[in-house]
């Protein structure tokens, strides 16, 4: 007689990276990791490898929505992450879906540019983003440049305050791409600052552990964690996959998010 095996959902929106370092790749290993279960929309296909993007070929907003749809008709997801966006009329209808489920907590990871530097989003989608969505996620998970973009400010903790204002209810800013030591990443709410948690900075660089902490912190927030202690854990849990990264390809390591797996 089997036993029936229940686990959370994670429904996951992004990018296909075909190299699998980031997008919903990224999502589905990270989410699998944390012992939730990954349902995949992908909101566009790209061109790219560990060195780079070359093309984003955006899916057609309605089959993206259609999509969702069949899906929370079918589960009921523990939260929603949204990754690489693609279009900005997107970015509505996912407003919609959000706005039709409120209950569902949303980790939106703002995919501004890509590892190696590349911009995925125009000025549209940066306007979509501060007037819809960033005020419907639960989280908003920028690292400092792409926050300075999205708000116009410097430090950390003025990003963090614009972010809040704006309607999110959590905001944490990561310092993966200063030149300091170690990488501080900073979680505010309209309190304050809620935690701040030194990494050391590993040698290298990584392509895909933006996608990896957001997804990593959904799948704690649809197994039932607190914000903080979803952050504080997935964190730890990116850093370890950073620490044990691959070499796949001729330039980013790839994190290696199933490094439980190893033998």
């Amino acid at each position: 007689m089997s036993t029936l095996n229940e686990r959370p959902v994670v429904l996951c929106v992004g990018g296909h990276d075909p190299s699998g370092g980031a997008g919903i790749l990224a999502d589905a290993e990270a989410v699998r990791a944390a012992g939730a279960f990954p349902v995949t929309v992908i909101s566009a296909l790209t061109e790219q490898n560990t060195c780079g993007l070359s093309r984003i070929y955006p899916q057609a907003p309605a089959h993206v929505e259609g999509q969702c749809r069949a899906l929370l008709r079918d589960c009921v997801p523990g939260a929603l992450k949204i990754g690489m966006i693609g279009s900005a009329p997107l970015i509505d209808r996912l407003g919609t879906l959000i706005d039709e489920n409120p209950d569902l907590p949303v980790v939106l990871d703002p995919v501004l540019g890509t590892g190696a530097g590349q911009r995925v989003a125009d000025a549209a989608m940066l306007d979509r983003l501060r007037g819809n969505l960033i005020a419907r996620s639960t989280l908003v998970t920028p690292n400092l440049p792409e926050a300075q973009t999205l708000t116009g400010a410097l430090g950390p903790s003025e990003c963090a305050t614009r972010l809040l204002s704006l309607g999110a209810r959590w905001v944490l800013i990561t310092g993966t791409h200063d030149d300091t030591a170690e990488v501080t990443n900073w979680l505010f709410n309209t309190e304050g600052l809620q935690q701040r948690l030194d990494w050391p900075r590993l040698a290298g660089e990584y392509h895909g552990s933006g996608c990896t902490l957001a997804s990593a912190i959904a799948a704690r927030l649809a197994l039932g964690a607190a914000m903080p202690e979803a952050v504080a854990e997935a964190q730890a849990y990116t850093w370890e996959s950073l620490d044990r990264a691959l070499r796949t390809g001729r330039c980013q390591l790839t994190p290696n998010r199933l490094y439980a797996l190893d033998r």
